[in-house]
């Protein structure tokens, strides 16, 4: 995932400036992927030269002009290709912003890309498991470098088991939301 697509993502629920999306990333989206100011303004720029987004230019008294970006054809059609689009690298952060996303594009197949992830999650899980009960049947009497060992699996293990959590919890919420 590019920043491009989270802009998309923010700027499809409500426009903004420049200084609104830095203040928006910092809130909300920015709480598991960070972008600086000047990156995002870089970012603004390209996806206007591209097409992706509107700029309306706001007088204001006493203080620079505002430009005020709204998400335009070219972003919107970006979007869609990118919501729908499967993407078995992506991680947390990717799929989170997919999520947030899925109203503007194809919720049906935002949940089709988070089957394929829980899928891959679980048969990680499941290989996990299975190590730590071959490897380390005992685990209470573990020291030194088996103990280490162990605790970076049970960390894997914990991890794995966080993300099919997590993954079940959207796909829940996507089925109720659908539903309704």
């Amino acid at each position: 995932m590019a920043l491009e697509h989270a802009i998309l993502v923010s700027l499809s629920e409500r426009a903004g400036s420049g200084y609104e999306l830095t203040r928006r990333f910092e809130k909300s989206i920015g709480l598991f992927w960070s972008a600086t100011h000047q990156q995002i303004y870089r970012v603004l720029k390209r996806m206007e030269e591209a097409g992706w987004v509107a700029v309306d230019v706001v007088a204001q008294s006493g203080r620079p002009d505002k430009k005020v970006y709204t998400v335009g054809e070219g972003g919107r059609a970006e979007l869609v290709r990118w919501l729908a689009e499967p993407d078995p690298s992506a991680g947390p952060v990717e799929l989170a912003v997919k999520i947030r996303g899925a109203t503007f594009g194809d919720p049906g197949a935002v949940a089709a890309e988070i089957v394929r992830h829980r899928s891959a999650h679980a048969e990680r899980l499941d290989v996990y498991r299975q190590i730590e009960k071959r490897d380390f049947p005992a685990p209470a009497g573990l020291e030194g470098r088996h103990l280490h060992q162990y605790l970076v699996l049970r960390g894997g293990i914990r991890v794995e088991e966080g993300q099919v959590e997590w993954f079940d919890e959207v796909l829940a919420a996507l089925h109720h939301e659908k539903d309704a």
